[in-house]
């Protein structure tokens, strides 16, 4: 009787084990698997005064779409200890050199053990003596004409970002001009010259992209100089996919 007792209860302990075993990894790493991302606003030359707009905006974005946003201008971030804790960093309107050489390392590593990364707008204004991110971040900025309309030729319709968009786009921002673009990025939207003055990029002009990088993923749109994009479905969807095609898998 007591063996079958104590196999009654092995078997039983068993069963408890397979039972609450996904409880206990949800207990682990928190109350959810979500996936975390680090949005990085630290400017080093022009403030845009969007940037406490795009924040709000990441953070509801992550509440309604399941991922965890941790927000920060501190450059000390960029360590192995903290930047594993994140699916992707998204570089919200930085500008100017804003990670020191430390720090550029541990980002590098990051990417190239497989992370993801996110650039709006003011990202190509950065860190213009880093080649390494310039290709990550796939342009720099040049110059740009006065905020007005022009139209937007989205060329991929098939990429998370972009899927909900029309072919063409009409809408305001302040457009951007660039230089040293990366030859390997893959062009999402492009901006038609003549709908405005002031671009100086031709007939091909990008203004946002994608492409693997040096292990990891990176996605970059130009758009969202204005807080009024931050209240732009059409625009807010963009980046959401922008978003979560740098999370991926992670």
């Amino acid at each position: 009787m007591i063996y079958k007792y104590l196999s009654i209860m092995k078997n039983l302990t068993l069963l408890l084990s397979f039972i609450l075993l996904p409880f206990l990894v949800v207990t682990a790493y928190g109350q959810s698997a979500k996936p975390r991302i680090l949005v990085f606003s630290k400017t080093a030359g022009f403030r845009h005064s969007a940037i406490a707009t795009g924040k709000t905006a990441i953070m509801k974005l992550g509440k309604e779409h399941g991922f965890d946003v941790d927000t920060t201008e501190n450059a000390s971030y960029f360590n192995p200890d903290s930047l594993k804790k994140y699916a992707a960093v998204v570089f919200l309107q930085t500008t100017g050199d804003v990670l020191n050489d430390v720090q550029q390392t541990s980002f590098e590593k990051y990417i190239q053990a497989g992370s993801g990364f996110a650039g709006v707008h003011a990202a190509t204004d950065t860190e213009y003596g880093w080649p390494w991110y310039g290709k990550l971040v796939g342009a720099y900025f040049v110059s740009h004409p006065a905020q007005q309309q022009a139209v937007l030729n989205v060329t991929d319709r098939s990429h998370i970002s972009t899927k909900h968009l029309p072919a063409v786009w009409t809408r305001k921002d302040e457009w951007y001009n660039f230089k040293e673009v990366n030859k390997d990025i893959k062009v999402l939207i492009t901006i038609d010259e003549k709908s405005y003055t002031g671009g100086i990029n031709g007939d091909v002009h990008p203004m946002a992209w994608y492409h693997d990088y040096d292990g990891g993923r990176s996605w970059y749109t130009e758009l969202g100089h204005t807080e009024e994009s931050y209240a732009d479905q059409n625009y807010l969807k963009h980046l959401l996919g922008g978003i979560q095609y740098a999370i991926g898998s992670n």
